[in-house]
């Protein structure tokens, strides 16, 4: 999930640290600097889609964030698709962008000139970075991103596979987690289906546990197919080991926060 933020001091339950996420939360602006570029982070990093929407046009358009670039303040987006819509962006037409990352929307508005221009040898475009985004969980579950440094080796195994499949935890909450795995492997996995053995490297050890794919989406771009997921009936033990993975990564996000280190 998207990185909450937490004020500096905040006290913390150490009993039950999903507390304070028992359900829905109400929509938020972010407006400090720190949280708009910690949020926008987990949409570069996690390769979320985003929906472009030109004001009073019906047609929608899709495009990546491929960096945050903090020096010039702005961001650097990949070319949309259909590219027909780049001709909206040269009249100069303000813009909507929405995206959604494990139950949370991120969406902001583009009002300032946009320019078209080359980003390591491909098209791109440069906006300025938003002055404010609106920020919506709508999961039941606090999920956490791991750093992309320190991604936990998975394997995915059962009885509808023919062979184990190898891979990374992206991130994790109490009920569920997003995989990515090389290549594409679309053709042997099936959203709804349960594979009996997945199995997770912890830093304090491994974690097996039946797991339930809820979606599987193959990246042509990056050769990598990205697979979202929930525990599905786990022991008491495994709970417990996801549990204290969480609250580690949480604690740690909240410090990263604190320090202002986004």
């Amino acid at each position: 999930m998207l990185v909450p933020q937490y004020l500096p001091g905040e006290l913390w339950t150490v009993s039950n640290p999903f507390n304070e996420e028992d359900g829905p939360q109400p929509p938020k602006v972010l407006k400090a600097p720190v949280e708009i570029v910690a949020n926008l982070r987990q949409l570069q990093q996690n390769h979320d889609p985003l929906i472009i929407t030109f004001h009073e046009r019906n047609q929608r358009f899709q495009s990546y964030l491929i960096e945050i670039d903090r020096n010039n303040n702005r961001l650097i987006f990949d070319e949309m698709i259909p590219s027909d819509g780049e001709r909206f962006l040269q009249n100069g037409e303000p813009f909507r962008i929405e995206a959604f990352h494990d139950g949370v929307r991120v969406a902001w508005e583009c009002q300032q000139t946009t320019q078209i221009g080359e980003h390591q040898g491909a098209r791109c475009y440069f906006s300025p970075m938003p002055q404010e985004v609106h920020y919506h969980q709508r999961r039941n579950a606090f999920r956490a991103p791991l750093k992309q440094a320190e991604l936990i080796k998975i394997e995915l195994a059962g009885d509808k596979l023919r062979s184990p499949l190898q891979g990374q935890l992206l991130d994790i909450s109490a009920t569920g987690c997003k995989l990515r795995l090389p290549g594409n492997v679309t053709n042997s996995l099936q959203a709804g289906q349960v594979y009996e053995r997945f199995t997770a490297q912890l830093p304090f050890g491994a974690m097996t546990t039946p797991l339930e794919l809820r979606h599987v989406q193959y990246e042509e771009k990056l050769d990598i197919t990205f697979a979202g997921a929930r525990f599905y009936r786990m022991s008491g033990l495994v709970q417990r080991q996801v549990e204290r993975f969480v609250y580690q990564l949480q604690r740690e996000a909240r410090r990263f926060d604190s320090d202002g280190l986004f």
